[in-house]
């Protein structure tokens, strides 16, 4: 009798912590076929394992070719491949959240419209490709601060906290012209009204509408000019009466945005009003570690989502409509630093000292010898990150304030 052929599912540029998909469906026995939108990308995942790889822009040949692969989903890679993955799965009959909502997942404007004709609690907002129209918005509103930021990026690239009308201006006219992280042209700029309040991410994997929340972070930012920069995040434990307010909105929210199935990542601010969405991202989350996850919340969304693609039946009986447990406190850290220079030299001892604390799971250095560094600015130009856990959240905190103060021993500059 012939070998009977595992499953095989389809991954859109596979990049960075899409990674960790492609590695939880093989642990499900799933195989993979990489799908690269351009072929001028390089490939991010040399050492994964695919079945094949299918190159092109033109989404019908690229259906025609996956279909020869008969796939059971279509999975996207990160941000900007949410469109994509969208067509390909409506084109080839899977299960999808289809193509009408397709911009309002990825164009934030569209995504607080959206909510906004649904009836959930969004942003006011204005957009131009223009910086003199979105000043003229930002005097009529008349209340500051504002904020500004481009249309279609992630991880806090090109957004500005302005207090004044020359802030609003200058934050404008640095986006427009310029590109995103995906290499997306800045045609336009958006500008909206600040949700005062404590920021948080909610975690989701959905299947056919019922979803399992992965996990609830408490983010703590702190204000650097016009940056709001990441510095750590801490999980709430689910019985928080916080965390079940945030996933009924999220939940409403996913639902106006027509995301039914696959992996979530959204950023929520509970306002005087209530829970407001910053914004949500059809894929996993930018800071997802699985192996934390799996020690500090007893799953992780790569393997729900890859179980939920794979064996949905399973999913929807062990997980939908649950919530993660809090197996330990756990925090994840991304250190802000004003450094300026080349990186003659990692400190090794400081990077023992810290790795030696009880709490540290994972350290992750950014930079190497001979790396240009400079004052963080976003998420992505932090040069440390660390995921912390412990039995209880004080062992946490105090190892969090003591690599404050070794983290800018670390490198050393020419």
């Amino acid at each position: 009798m012939p070998e009977q052929r595992r499953p095989v599912v389809a991954i859109v540029d596979s990049y960075t912590c899409s990674d960790f998909l492609l590695t939880a469906f093989h642990a499900l026995e799933v195989d993979a076929v990489q799908v690269r939108s351009d072929p001028g990308l390089p490939s991010f995942s040399p050492s994964m394992k695919y079945l094949a790889t299918v190159t092109g822009a033109d989404t019908a040949a690229l259906a025609d070719e996956l279909a020869q692969h008969s796939p059971i989903a279509v999975v996207a890679g990160m941000e900007p491949d949410v469109p994509l993955a969208d067509a390909l799965s409506e084109r080839l009959g899977l299960h999808s959240n289809g193509t009408a909502l397709s911009s309002a997942r990825r164009n934030k404007y569209d995504m607080a419209e959206t909510l906004r004709r649904a009836g959930v609690r969004c942003a006011e907002q204005f957009k131009s490709d223009r910086a003199a129209d979105i000043v003229a918005w930002a005097q009529a509103a008349g209340r500051y601060p504002v904020v500004v930021k481009p249309l279609s990026s992630a991880a806090t690239d090109g957004v500005a906290i302005c207090a004044d009308v020359e802030q609003v201006r200058e934050a404008a006219e640095a986006v427009l012209g310029t590109e995103t992280l995906w290499g997306e042209a800045n045609d336009e700029v958006l500008i909206q009204s600040y949700l005062d309040g404590v920021e948080y991410v909610v975690d989701m994997v959905s299947w056919q509408g019922s979803r399992y929340t992965c996990g609830v972070w408490e983010y703590h930012k702190r204000l650097v000019g016009v940056h709001n920069l990441y510095d750590y995040e801490i999980a709430l434990p689910p019985e928080d009466g916080r965390v079940a307010e945030l996933i009924d909105y999220v939940d409403s929210a996913l639902t106006a945005l027509g995301i039914g199935y696959g992996p979530t990542h959204a950023e929520v601010i509970i306002t005087a009003d209530g829970p407001t969405l910053v914004e949500v991202g059809a894929r996993t989350a930018g800071n997802l570690y699985p192996a934390f996850s799996d020690e500090c919340l007893g799953v992780n969304q790569a393997h729900l989502a890859a179980l939920a693609y794979s064996r949905p039946r399973e999913f929807l009986d062990s997980y939908a409509g649950r919530r993660y447990p809090l197996l330990r406190q756990a925090c994840v850290y991304n250190a802000v630093v004003d450094l300026d220079g080349v990186v003659r030299r990692v400190n090794a001892d400081v990077v023992a000292e810290i790795e030696a604390m009880d709490t540290v799971f994972e350290l992750s250095l950014k930079y190497k010898e001979g790396a240009r560094i400079r004052p963080t600015f976003d998420l992505l130009s932090s040069p440390l990150k660390i995921f912390l856990r412990a039995d209880s959240l004080e062992d946490v905190m105090r190892d969090y304030a003591r690599i404050e103060v070794l983290k800018d021993r670390l490198f050393e500059l020419d």
